[in-house]
C-alpha cells in the first residue's frame, strides 16, 4: 500500500511539475478575457517582448508593483514591449476598481479562480506577484526579472 501511495505521490509531482512554465518554454496558446470583455489569446502577442504579471486586487504587493509598472510601462511601450496584467482577483468589481485606481493602461486580463485559476497552475504561480518575461520569438526567457532585465530584452 505504501508504495501505491508513494507512486501515486510521484505521479502527481511530475505531472504537476511538468504543467509549470520552464526558461524556453514558448507563450502559451489560450484565451482570457480583458476589462473590456474582450477574448484576448497570449499567443496572439508573438513579435513583442511581453511581461506577463500576475497580481489581484486584494495583493499589497502587487499595488505596489502597479505602481512602478505604470511608469515603466509608459516609458517602453513604444519599443515594441507589452506588459499583459493577468488577475486571479474572484470578485470582477473589485479588480475593476483597482484597475481604475492603479491607472493600468496596459492589457488586464482576469481569471478568475484565485491560485486554481488555469493560467495560475499553467504558469506555475505560487505567490503574487509573479512576472514572466518572453522575448519577441514568444520564448520565456526570465521569471520574476528586474527592470534592468526587461530593458536589456527590450533592447535586444
Amino acid at each position: 500500500m505504501k508504495k501505491i501511495i508513494l507512486l501515486c505521490s510521484l505521479i502527481f509531482t511530475i505531472s504537476v511539475a511538468s504543467a509549470q512554465m520552464k526558461i524556453g518554454d514558448s507563450l502559451p496558446d489560450f484565451q482570457l478575457t480583458n476589462s473590456k470583455a474582450v477574448s484576448i489569446n497570449l499567443a496572439s502577442l508573438k513579435g513583442k517582448t511581453v511581461l506577463i504579471d500576475f497580481w489581484a486586487s486584494w495583493c499589497a504587493p502587487c499595488r505596489i508593483a502597479n505602481k512602478k509598472l505604470v511608469p515603466f510601462y509608459n516609458q517602453n511601450k513604444k519599443e515594441n514591449f507589452e506588459i499583459v496584467g493577468i488577475s486571479l482577483d474572484t470578485d470582477k468589481t473589485k479588480w475593476m476598481n483597482a484597475i481604475q485606481k492603479d491607472k493600468l493602461a496596459y492589457e488586464q486580463l482576469i481569471d478568475s479562480k484565485g491560485f486554481d485559476a488555469k493560467s495560475a497552475l499553467l504558469f506555475g504561480v505560487e505567490q503574487l506577484p509573479s512576472a514572466y518575461l518572453f522575448d519577441a520569438s514568444g520564448k520565456l526567457v526570465i521569471i520574476n526579472p528586474t527592470e534592468e532585465q526587461i530593458l536589456m530584452q527590450i533592447k535586444k
